[in-house]
């Protein structure tokens, strides 16, 4: 384990991490995970999934899945993001996730700024969580990883889009192929999807 990483901050073994994956995207799910890990729990390599690997994450994917004393992954579709906003969404996929747990933790270590409490767990909001908790380090892990197939299998469905790949973020060809092929039903309405905002033809659907 990335030595910089605390193992727990006030519960060993009873504080579950929490973090979220695709936030930012124009289309797909949010995906949320907790994971609660044993007070003595090491894992070499552990760290934030933005600065792993594809392969290394599902290494450590395996792992922790392995290890932990309890972990839950859930997901808030696009729709439900265009009727809440991202941000209540992805607090409701955070505690869906919560909830799913096989045990309920004394403490919720979440990364970022804010959080909308949940069963009146007490909770601790982390900014950079990911970098210095192996708890939301091992969460941050999960919820990529889920997203990341999810994102694979619906390219199947629309492969001009490039989410194999972009896995459904703002890039320049994701942009470029929603101009040309308009959006799919995993798209995020409420986004910006089109620098200019022009409209959006839906494919199949005559202007």
């Amino acid at each position: 384990m990335t030595a910089a990483l605390r193992p727990w901050h006030r519960y060993p073994g009873m504080e579950a991490g929490i973090d979220e994956a695709g936030r930012g995207c124009l289309a797909g799910p949010v995906t949320a995970a907790a994971v609660i890990l044993p007070a003595d729990f090491e894992l070499e390599g552990l760290n934030d999934s933005k600065k792993l690997s594809a392969k290394k994450r599902e290494q450590l994917r395996q792992k922790i899945e392995e290890q932990a004393l309890a972990w839950a992954v859930a997901m808030v579709d696009n729709h439900r993001i265009d009727e809440m906003n991202i941000l209540r969404a992805t607090w409701a996929a955070m505690h869906q996730a919560v909830n799913k747990l096989r045990k309920e933790p004394r403490l919720l270590l979440v990364d970022g700024r804010n959080f909308l409490p949940y069963k009146k767990i007490p909770f601790l909001c982390i900014i950079k969580g990911d970098s210095k908790y192996a708890s939301i380090a091992a969460a941050s892990i999960l919820a990529k990883t889920y997203r990341d197939r999810y994102m694979k299998e619906i390219h199947r469905e629309y492969p001009v889009y490039g989410w194999e790949v972009n896995k459904g973020y703002p890039t320049a060809s994701h942009r470029q192929a929603i101009r040309r092929h308009g959006t799919t039903p995993y798209h995020r309405m409420t986004f910006r999807l089109l620098d200019d905002q022009q409209k959006i033809a839906f494919p199949g659907v005559d202007e």
